[in-house]
């Protein structure tokens, strides 16, 4: 059986302390974990002002599948996109550089869409989920916005937020026209539309060890996290999209 491809997106912005060394040992995992796939990583560079793209140039040059893009404009979601439009793959993923998920959590996000799942995403909100070190106004915070968008839309997924998740590229390609947001809102519009529009979410229990140096400003995320609910209630995207 032929070899499914996947290409794992590294948004980042300003990352100039942990880029060099969680790339390469996110490259260590999927090098001796992920014989079953054909995999590249890209690093994606969200105009930064740091070293962080002659850092991603010089881990280009240094490890085999690993390159990087440069996007001018700020932007996770813009970011991610970008990649995910380019990509040639037939899984697209992402992943936070600071990689707080458990790395081991990440085959079966892939594994699953083999089955009936088109969207695979990381959850710390799952009974079986193991949290560490969160504020607990975080806490709160994440737990009250997922009940939120569960009580505005009527969906099932547990966790919009987590910064770990793989897609089916034909399904990313279906979604990501209708998703407007280029920031943070970008993962909850991508579940919202894709839950709504029909595509079936696995969700996998992870363990998550937050980064207190994490570059999320939480008032201002919540704020645009808001606006876009309010967007989505009124506007519902996924009545334009035949599956």
């Amino acid at each position: 059986m032929a070899k499914k491809s996947v290409e794992v997106v590294l948004p980042i912005y300003n990352e100039e302390e942990e880029l060099e060394a969680n790339t390469k040992k996110l490259h260590d995992y999927l090098n001796k974990n992920l014989k079953g796939y054909i995999w590249k990583i890209t690093i994606a560079d969200n105009a930064s002002t740091d070293r962080s793209l002659a850092i991603a140039q010089k881990i280009s040059k240094e490890l085999r599948n690993v390159n990087f893009v440069h996007v001018q404009e700020k932007g996770r979601g813009r970011a991610v996109k970008k990649v995910w439009n380019q990509s040639k793959a037939q899984i697209v993923a992402y992943m936070d550089i600071d990689l707080s998920t458990d790395l081991k959590n990440f085959q079966p996000l892939l594994d699953s869409l083999d089955s009936k799942f088109d969207i695979a995403i990381g959850s710390r909100l799952l009974p079986s989920s193991r949290v560490f070190k969160r504020p607990l106004k975080r806490e709160i915070l994440s737990r009250g916005y997922n009940i939120m968008i569960k009580s505005l839309f009527g969906i099932h997924f547990s966790d919009a937020q987590c910064g770990f998740k793989a897609v089916k590229k034909a399904v990313a390609a279906s979604l990501i026209p209708h998703i407007e947001d280029n920031s943070w809102f970008f993962d909850s519009e991508l579940l919202i539309i894709g839950e709504k529009a029909g595509y079936q979410i696995y969700q996998q229990p992870v363990n998550w060890v937050d980064n207190p140096g994490s570059t999320v400003r939480v008032l201002k995320t919540v704020y645009g996290d808001l606006q876009g609910l309010w967007r989505l209630f009124w506007t519902k995207p996924w009545n334009k999209i035949s599956k």
